[in-house]
């Protein structure tokens, strides 16, 4: 038996073997190449880059103190304020259209089946088709703009995908503290939460983290200084024309996710609450959006993710240089295929590695930690 059994492994393991070796070459073999690369001179000589045997230089974290730090490299910090702002906006949009749709839909209004696929058509489209049909309506010149002179008032002026306006600005210096500030106070809500379910080792530990991260905030966090002048950066007025197009493209998933799981909770529950004399606010308050929360976390998570590697709606939009929409993985395009600069290239690619990561590992890390519970 126990030889059958070890055979039956062994045969497992055949069989995964081959997807085990694509994923590691194709995946984290080349993770680990743009590492290398990242941390390389490539592309910094212009009459070097495009050779097929170019002379390399190890400069290790060069190109990452260059990009938080230069004086050149100013477009990528804004690209970063412009990926915050955009997540922002971006997933709280979509959770509170998802919402309200799906509790419209959970009354049960007549033609319910044609509604929910009318608020899902967006998802089948893909997000070049989204930002082509989007871009048409912001013409500055037309679409949207020209919507009051239907009732006989001027056409609207607002510079939509192009505005240089900024608001809500912040020196590049205030980062840090403002970064640990943040991740402290993140590190606190987890700390009560893990008390609360009493995970007293999970919540001493994250106490821990708390508040050596808010005292190096309030001490070394203000001396910190990055950049020797100061550098403002904003949420552009641009950016609201895509996240408009984003949240339209993706409320419908939110939407589905919500009305799965109002439908997924017990009628009896609702009408204990209502004979213990909650009103419809405190039903849905106290008793009904709790009952969602693993929901709206898992739509953070990917909603998260696929925000911070946005690339097709904003290229469609706004094209690949209008600076005021640029994020990210668009300035990564730029510097790799355009500009030549490969090791800067791979630098944005890892950080944008990260970014994902630290959104996504937890998550993942959740769900496994769920799955082994049941």
């Amino acid at each position: 038996m126990r030889w059958l059994r070890n055979k039956d492994s062994l045969y497992s393991f055949l069989v995964i073997l081959p997807s085990l070796v694509l994923l590691a070459v194709f995946v984290y073999g080349f993770i680990f190449q743009t590492f290398y690369i990242s941390l390389t001179d490539w592309g910094r000589d212009p009459a070097q880059a495009l050779l097929a045997n170019p002379q390399i230089r190890f400069i290790g974290f060069e190109n990452y103190r260059e990009l938080f730090t230069g004086f050149i490299d100013s477009r990528f910090r804004q690209d970063l304020f412009n990926t915050f702002f955009f997540t922002l906006f971006f997933v709280l949009g979509c959770l509170g259209a998802g919402l309200g749709l799906a509790i419209l839909l959970d009354q049960g209004p007549k033609g319910e089946g044609f509604f929910r696929t009318i608020f899902l058509f967006p998802m089948s489209l893909s997000f070049i088709v989204t930002g082509t049909i989007w871009r048409w309506m912001l013409q500055p010149q037309g679409g949207v703009n020209q919507l009051p002179t239907l009732v006989g008032l001027p056409k609207g002026e607002f510079a939509w995908l192009t505005s240089r306006q900024q608001i809500w600005q912040v020196s590049w210096n205030d980062v840090p503290f403002i970064t640990a500030l943040l991740v402290g106070l993140v590190l606190v809500l987890i700390t009560l939460s893990a008390f609360r379910r009493g995970e007293q080792r999970r919540g001493y530990i994250a106490l821990g983290s708390a508040t050596l991260l808010l005292l190096w905030a309030f001490t070394l966090g203000r001396s910190l200084q990055p950049l020797p002048y100061e550098e403002l950066h904003g949420f552009n007025l641009a950016l609201i024309g895509i996240i408009l197009a984003a949240v339209w493209q993706m409320s419908g998933y939110t939407m589905a996710l919500y009305l799965a799981g109002l439908r997924g909770i017990p009628e009896e529950l609702r009408e204990a609450a209502r004979v213990d004399g909650a009103s419809e606010w405190q039903l849905y308050w106290r008793v009904i959006l709790p009952q969602l929360a693993p929901i709206t976390l898992s739509a953070m998570m990917i909603l998260g993710h696929i925000s911070l590697k946005i690339f097709d709606l904003v290229f469609a939009m706004a094209g690949a240089d209008n600076a005021p929409t640029d994020v990210p993985a668009l300035l990564m395009y730029l510097t790799t295929f355009r500009a030549n600069q490969i090791a800067k290239g791979a630098a944005i690619a890892m950080i944008l590695l990260l970014l994902v990561a630290a959104v996504i590992v937890p998550y993942l890390y959740r769900q496994l930690k769920s799955e082994v519970r049941r």
